[in-house]
């Protein structure tokens, strides 16, 4: 797989400054606690190896290193599956939104609430994907990435691999 060598975007992702508001809390949450739902699991390993087509092993051990209940079986397994890699995985042509798996499965926003302060005041549907202006007077950053160009970039990567 031609993986991306992005330091700066792996760094981002890492201390949750995406500009990606559900990728952004969870890792901040993950930062705090040492744990994440596995929604979340799958929404920020699925945005590392296919939206920034950084390794997933990068995101693999990033998440040993800070999970108290840390698997290795299960992380292992669970990164593998959401980067299209493992002998079970996902196809490679699903990729999470993060933006319509934020407004589903927190339509009102209150875990972006508990773990972005600086947008809590914004309203339920803005703080999903908030405009530039809005992520200018809070202090929060533009995405680091087009979801959608960078979801084509990921599909065209994978569908480029030779066939077994």
């Amino acid at each position: 797989m031609p993986w991306r060598d992005a330091p700066d975007d792996l760094r981002a992702w890492q201390e949750g400054r995406t500009g990606l508001p559900i990728v952004d809390a969870a890792m901040r949450q993950l930062l705090a606690l040492g744990w994440m739902h596995n929604r979340l699991r799958m929404v920020t390993a699925m945005f590392l190896s296919k939206n920034l087509l950084i390794d997933w092993r990068e995101g693999e051990a990033w998440f040993m290193a800070h999970l108290v209940d840390g698997d290795l079986a299960a992380n292992n397994g669970g990164w593998q599956w959401s980067a299209s890699t493992g002998a079970d995985s996902v196809p490679y042509f699903r990729v999470f939104n993060p933006l319509s798996q934020s407004r589903k499965f927190d339509p009102r926003g209150a875990f972006l609430r508990e773990w972005l302060p600086e947008l809590a005041h914004l309203d339920d549907s803005a703080i999903h994907d908030p405009s530039p202006m809005e992520r200018a007077a809070a202090g929060y950053p533009l995405p680091i990435v087009d979801l959608p160009q960078s979801r084509l970039r990921a599909l065209e990567a994978f569908g480029n691999l030779p066939k077994a």
